[in-house]
C-alpha cells in the first residue's frame, strides 16, 4: 500500500508530511522542476502512482485531483544556467528545497525520492519512492505535468527540436536535431559534450 510510510509517521502525531520529487534530471534541454505535496492524513488517492507509469491523460486528471485535495503544493524550478554552474545533482536538490520552502503550512516531515533536501526538517530518502509512497507519487505527478507544460512553451520557441515529443530527453530524434541545428541557449552544454564533439568533427570535413 502506498501509505505505509505515511501511516507510520502520522501515528507519531506528525500530520503535515510532504512528499518531494523532481523531474528533468536526465534531460539534455530545459529546467529541472521539483514539487512538494502535503496531502490530508488518511486520504487515499487510488490511482496515484509513479508519474512515469501513467498516461498523459491520467497524469493530467490526477494533477487536477491532487490540486483540489492537497493541503499545500510547492513548485521549485532551477534554470539551465544554474544547472551548468552547480551541476544537475545540486540543481535538483535546490529545486526540491525551493518547492518545500513554498509550502504553507510548513511540513513537519519529508518523504523524498532518493535524495536529501537541504533543510532542517526530519526526512527520509526512499529509493523508488514515487512507486512506494503516495505523497512522493503525487509530487512526481505535479512536477511532471508542470514540466511537460513548460515543454509545450519551449516547443513554440524552438520548433525544430521536437521538445513536445521527447521533453528534452536524449532520444534519437533529439540528438539528430541537435546535430542538424546546433544547441539552443536552453540546452545543457555540459550534457552535450559528445554530441557537440560530433558536430565539430563534421565541420572539419
Amino acid at each position: 500500500m502506498l501509505l505505509d510510510y505515511e501511516q507510520s509517521i502520522w501515528n507519531q502525531g506528525r500530520l503535515h508530511i510532504a512528499g518531494v520529487d523532481e523531474v528533468g534530471r536526465g534531460c539534455l534541454f530545459g529546467d529541472v522542476v521539483a514539487a512538494a505535496v502535503i496531502l490530508p492524513p488518511g486520504l487515499v488517492l487510488e490511482e496515484v502512482n509513479d508519474s512515469k507509469k501513467l498516461s498523459v491523460k491520467k497524469r493530467e486528471n490526477l494533477y487536477e485531483l491532487i490540486n483540489r485535495e492537497a493541503i499545500s503544493i510547492g513548485i521549485g524550478i532551477v534554470d539551465v544556467r544554474t544547472i551548468e554552474q552547480i551541476n544537475i545533482k545540486q540543481a535538483a536538490r535546490l529545486a526540491m528545497k525551493q518547492a518545500v520552502e513554498k509550502l504553507n503550512p510548513s511540513p513537519d516531515y519529508l518523504l523524498v525520492d532518493a535524495e536529501k533536501v537541504d533543510l532542517p526538517i526530519e526526512q527520509m530518502a526512499i529509493i523508488h519512492g514515487d512507486a512506494l509512497s503516495q505523497s512522493i507519487a503525487a509530487a512526481s505527478i505535479i512536477a511532471k505535468v508542470t514540466r511537460d507544460r513548460m515543454c509545450l512553451q519551449w516547443e513554440i520557441e524552438f520548433p525544430e527540436y521536437g521538445i513536445a515529443l521527447h521533453k528534452g530527453y536524449a532520444t534519437k530524434l533529439h540528438r539528430e536535431r541537435i546535430l542538424e541545428y546546433g544547441a539552443t541557449p536552453l540546452h545543457r552544454k555540459t550534457f552535450l559534450r559528445n554530441i557537440l564533439v560530433e558536430v565539430e568533427q563534421q565541420e572539419l570535413f
